[in-house]
């Protein structure tokens, strides 16, 4: 095992004055990594990780060989790992900023053996907005995002016009945006800032939700929701 300060730099999902990123973060760093998710951090994050260069394009979308997803805020990896299991000809972009997520996630890679996943350890504002070529992703995918409830936290929401901006660039001419959401008044919220956009367009309707893909695995924090009595909407927006 590596000593600590041999550790691989994994990136903060810091800012700076000039990254252009919104100055209101839709997230707050938190949780402690085990023992078996910092040796995994140790271990697998040159393999399966990706740090984007100040500005530049990631190298693998300049060219994909392969129709490229990313889902933004992939918790323990537990949807992402589903769906490039089921989908080995694409290749599949988690993006999170918590330590102990991606630390477990890469656990589960490894013990699968999958070559289409990489990692990211990323503000995604940033990351869609500097680092994602135009038209360069198949699909952009945002399960159960912080609802941020309390009015006064509103603005900390991730779905936001600016957002909506740089999801739509990055999306390839029929690309798809799926949202999951349990929390009814932020699905109003992504209905209200989503709906505006000239450049997607709702695949169920005007303001309508979509019954859940095939491809997007119900997690364990969806059943918990479930389980609450939250109703589940998913949303599902095309570019244009």
């Amino acid at each position: 095992m590596r000593k600590a300060a041999e550790r691989p730099a994994i990136p903060a999902p810091g800012g700076g004055d000039n990254s252009g990123r919104r100055t209101v973060r839709s997230f707050v760093l938190r949780g402690r990594t085990t023992g078996a998710q910092e040796e995994a951090l140790t271990t697998h994050w040159q393999t399966y990780g990706l740090e984007p260069e100040a500005g530049k394009p990631l190298a693998l979308l300049a060219s994909p060989s392969s129709p490229a997803v990313m889902e933004i805020g992939i918790g323990n990896g537990e949807a992402l790992i589903a769906m490039a299991s089921a989908d080995p000809g694409s290749l599949y972009l988690g993006v999170e900023v918590h330590r102990p997520g991606l630390g477990a996630a890469l656990l589960d890679i490894q013990a699968r053996c999958l070559k289409n996943v990489r990692l990211l350890c990323h503000d995604a504002c940033d990351l869609l907005a500097h680092h994602v070529p135009a038209g360069s992703l198949a699909g952009v995918r945002l399960y159960f995002p912080d609802p941020w409830p309390k009015t006064r936290h509103h603005k900390r929401r991730i779905v936001q016009p600016d957002f909506v901006q740089h999801v739509a660039r990055a999306l390839a001419p029929g690309g798809l945006f799926h949202l999951a959401t349990d929390w009814q008044p932020y699905a109003e919220h992504m209905v209200a800032i989503i709906e505006p956009s000239k450049e997607l367009r709702n695949l169920a309707g005007p303001g309508q939700p979509s019954p859940r893909p095939e491809w997007r695995p119900e997690t364990r924090f969806e059943k918990r929701g479930l389980k609450l009595g939250h109703q589940v909407t998913d949303l599902i927006y095309q570019r244009r």
